[in-house]
């Protein structure tokens, strides 16, 4: 018989495992699932760990759910938009801090989908819980889809809430607001206001655009931009010929690359032009001459990921809506 031909090893059981280690098929499942209510050795724990580990055992999911009545999968939309590296170091680390409370995160792509279309989708992993950044505008009827799916908890990451989930709001005007506010008490009143040309940062940069319009004293100006060398210097090139004295460059990445071009052009910053970006980059910081910006806090990864725990735990218990954002300008040399 070739080898080819021979019949694959059977897959492991958790009986292979129990005897094994000698010990009940019981005790393997709350050593493996690392049931808390039961007390049980630290020997014979590390016995269950180490015959699993020579079997190549690992638990069954979906049988684990079937006992449970539920998942603990948190299903995660990636993100297909660049949300820079504020965003993606908050999302890093919410989703170490759901591992450590024994959720399963999964990254779904959902590119594409409508919001009919993504809660189908989602809905046939059986998530315990769904955390949607807003990319997919979702409605009540799709929040009651996942939830008659199994879902407990469907949580909202952005600037509006969805009847029937529970809202984690980042108001991005507040930063559109904040940048603009600055600009007009450092003298500048004619300001232009970058609006990225790269599909599906409307979702930041239009509430932005907003917060700066809803400025007193702010004469604003939308410009748009891509994240481009050629994009950036096309509009400092015209830029004489705008009549604006300042520009809030929608975050630190576009502010960078727009003063950069600015000087290219012979523009001085902050004598001719005043630059603002968001996020409080470090790297602003080394720019000179120094970024003015604007430091947006945001909740920590395990602060977030509490949140969604208690939301899965005790659906009622927690408020539908929870402001999770804080804005404030920084001076430094570029205004």
């Amino acid at each position: 018989m070739s080898q080819s031909s021979k019949s694959p090893s059977p897959v492991p059981t958790s009986a292979d495992v129990a005897r094994l280690a000698g010990v009940s098929r019981a005790t393997v499942s709350y050593v493996l699932n690392n049931a808390e209510a039961v007390r049980i050795s630290e020997p014979t724990r590390r016995k269950v760990r180490e015959a699993a580990e020579e079997l190549g055992y690992v638990p069954h999911a979906a049988a684990r759910s079937l006992r449970a009545g539920h998942t603990r999968i948190v299903l995660l939309p990636t993100s297909h938009v660049p949300i820079g590296p504020l965003y993606s170091a908050f999302l890093n680390e919410l989703q170490w801090a759901l591992r450590r409370l024994d959720y399963t995160v999964v990254q779904y792509g959902s590119l594409g989908l409508t919001g009919d279309e993504a809660a189908r989708a989602w809905a046939e992993l059986r998530p315990v819980a769904v955390i949607s950044l807003g990319e997919i505008t979702l409605s009540a009827h799709n929040v009651a889809t996942l939830k008659r799916a199994g879902a407990r908890a469907v949580i909202t990451l952005g600037p509006v809430s969805v009847p029937g989930a529970h809202a984690l709001v980042m108001d991005q005007t507040e930063v559109g607001a904040r940048a603009a506010a600055h600009l007009v008490e450092r003298g500048h009143r004619r300001i232009g206001v970058v609006v990225p040309e790269e599909e599906g940062l409307e979702l930041f940069s239009a509430p932005r655009l907003a917060g700066a319009r809803s400025t007193a004293g702010a004469e604003v100006e939308a410009l748009p931009m891509a994240y481009t060398e050629e994009s950036a210097a096309a509009l400092a090139a015209r830029w004489s010929s705008l009549g604006l004295d300042a520009v809030f460059a929608y975050n630190d990445e576009y502010a960078m690359l727009l003063m950069r071009a600015f000087q290219d052009e012979g523009l001085r910053v902050p004598e001719d032009v005043a630059v603002m970006g968001a996020d409080d980059l470090l790297i602003g910081r080394l720019l000179r001459p120094r970024l003015s910006t604007v430091q947006i806090k945001m909740p920590t990864g395990d602060h977030l990921a509490s949140l969604v725990d208690r939301a899965v735990r005790e659906p009622s218990e927690i408020a539908e809506r929870h402001d999770l954002m804080a804005a404030v300008a920084i001076r430094r040399d570029s205004t």
